[in-house]
Parts: structure tokens; C-alpha cells; sequence
């Protein structure tokens, strides 16, 4: 007689749980046995061991590098949107804004871990690791920073990298063979800046900042707010701004991939990270499409 299939489950699980993990089991398999299956597994994957990856980011910077010359020809020029910028820029010192996180250093290390340990993000995990310095240069970055500085243009980072991981952060981008003209080229949560309130991690406030030096030519990122004023994090509010804003992708805005996180997640929760993780789960299975 078969059981039915609730008695069965309970059945499996109770003979697991009288199953220990063997004494010679390798350590992965003592670690499996206690860690979920996470989420980020193959995105993080694909960032450490695809071909694919790499040969988009250097696609990326190297067609951005293509276009270095015709930016700074054009004096009405500017990446910058009209309400994040102060003035035409005319005048001014030429610049590349650049986000630092999946833009220029890479730290699928970092989520690598949260994978094996069966963890998720938090400040001082990341505090932590930021410390180490040890991030590595994504592809493709460095080649384009030495042809911008060649052509005199300064490279601005506007970062949601808090204001006290600054040493840590330029000690990083050094090591990595990015320029770092001084201190203040480093924008980063936390900066105040002088007529303007900030909002939450958004970058609009640091943007306006970098416009009162700098003719901005270029922004580069991995997710649409480090482009431009986000305001409701909500699908609906992401797929506006792409189409009010899409001619400017490849010539003005470059946008690289980040499989791992960005705030696509939480706009699929209601961005409410105080949630279970399971709800958060049953709530991006939910958004899945399966059939047009």
C-alpha cells in the first residue's frame, strides 16, 4: 500500500534527519547539506567564469572609448539630465562619471560568499569587505580610463560606497590601475552637498555637485539610478525612465550587466527587505512571465 503523499514527505525528512553527514564526507558536502539552494548561484557564476561577461563590458568600454573624441568636440555635449545639472557645463573641465560597484571593480567575491554561507547582504559584511582592497578591475575599465586621462579628461566617481570607505575605496581603485586625481574626485553616501537634499541612496545630489567642476560627457553604471533620479522604485517607474531616456544608451549612458543584485529586486516586493527571505522569493517567482 502506498502512502499518501504528506506521509510520504514526512517519511523522506525524518529518515534525513536520522542520516548524519558522514565522518569522511569532503567538507563541500557537510557544507551542502547545511546550505540552502540560493538564488544568486548561477548570476554570480556567469559574472566569475563566462566568456560572455567579459566580452560585454569590453565591448562596452570599447565602443565608448570610440566615441571620447566626438564628446568633447560637441560644447553642447553633457550626460548630465537638465534637473541634475547646473548650467551648460561650457567652460569647464571635461569628465566620465562612473559608478564603482560592477562598473569598475568587481566584487562577485564578496556575493560569492553570501552563496556559500548561505547569507545575504549586510553593512558590516560589506564594510568588511571592502577593507580587504581586494576587488579587482572589471574588463575593459582600465584600458578606457588611461584613453580618457590621455585626453585630459578627469574620471568621477559617484558611488552608494558610504563616505567612510573612502581610503579603503581609492586605496582599491589605485591598486587596479585606475586614476585617482585627488580625494574629491570620490562622490560617495553620505557627501553632503549644498542646496540640494538627499533621498535615500539616490546619486542625484552628487551628480549636481560633479556639474558645478565638471562638463559631464559620460555616465557609466549598472543599474538606471546611476544615470539619472529614480524617485518610486517600482517596475512601471524603471521601464518610463528607459523609454524617456533610451537614445541616450551607447553614445551619452553606458550601462553594464549585473545579474546579482540592483534595484530591479526589491522594486518586484515592494521594496520591503524586512520580509522573509522566502516571501521576497515567493514574490519574484510570482513576477516571472512563462507565456506571452
Amino acid at each position: 500500500m502506498r502512502p499518501a503523499p504528506i506521509c510520504a514527505a514526512m517519511l523522506v525528512l525524518a529518515l534525513a534527519a536520522c542520516q548524519p553527514v558522514r565522518p569522511d564526507a569532503p567538507p563541500a558536502a557537510a557544507a551542502s547539506a547545511a546550505v540552502p539552494a540560493d538564488d544568486n548561484l548561477n548570476a554570480v557564476l556567469w559574472v566569475q567564469r563566462s566568456a560572455e561577461y567579459r566580452a560585454l563590458l569590453e565591448q562596452a568600454y570599447r565602443a565608448a572609448t570610440d566615441k571620447l573624441d566626438a564628446a568633447l568636440a560637441d560644447p553642447q555635449w553633457n550626460a548630465l539630465v537638465e534637473g541634475e545639472r547646473e548650467g551648460d557645463g561650457a567652460g569647464l573641465k571635461p569628465a566620465v562619471v562612473l559608478d564603482i560597484d560592477e562598473t569598475v571593480l568587481d566584487n562577485s567575491p564578496y556575493q560569492a560568499r553570501l552563496v556559500r554561507d548561505g547569507g545575504e547582504y549586510s553593512d558590516p559584511s560589506w564594510d568588511a569587505w571592502v577593507e580587504e582592497r581586494k576587488a579587482r578591475a572589471v574588463p575593459g575599465v582600465v584600458e578606457f580610463a588611461r584613453a580618457a586621462n590621455a585626453r585630459g579628461i578627469t574620471l568621477v566617481y559617484i558611488s552608494n560606497r558610504a563616505v567612510h570607505l573612502t581610503e579603503a575605496t581609492l586605496d582599491n581603485l589605485r591598486a587596479e590601475g585606475l586614476p585617482v586625481e585627488g580625494e574629491d574626485v570620490f562622490l560617495g553616501l553620505g557627501l553632503k552637498v549644498p542646496g540640494c537634499e538627499q533621498h535615500g541612496s539616490e546619486k542625484d545630489c552628487r551628480r549636481i555637485l560633479a556639474s558645478r567642476k565638471y562638463r559631464v560627457l559620460m555616465q557609466f553604471g549598472d543599474q538606471l539610478g546611476d544615470f539619472v533620479r529614480i524617485g518610486d522604485n517600482t517596475p512601471a517607474r524603471h521601464q518610463a525612465l528607459l523609454e524617456r531616456h533610451r537614445d541616450w544608451f551607447g553614445s551619452r549612458w553606458w550601462i553594464l550587466p549585473n545579474p546579482t543584485y540592483g534595484g530591479w529586486e526589491p522594486a518586484l516586493f515592494d521594496n520591503n527587505w524586512k520580509q522573509p527571505r522566502e516571501a521576497r522569493r515567493a514574490a519574484k517567482r510570482a513576477a516571472l512571465e512563462t507565456a506571452p
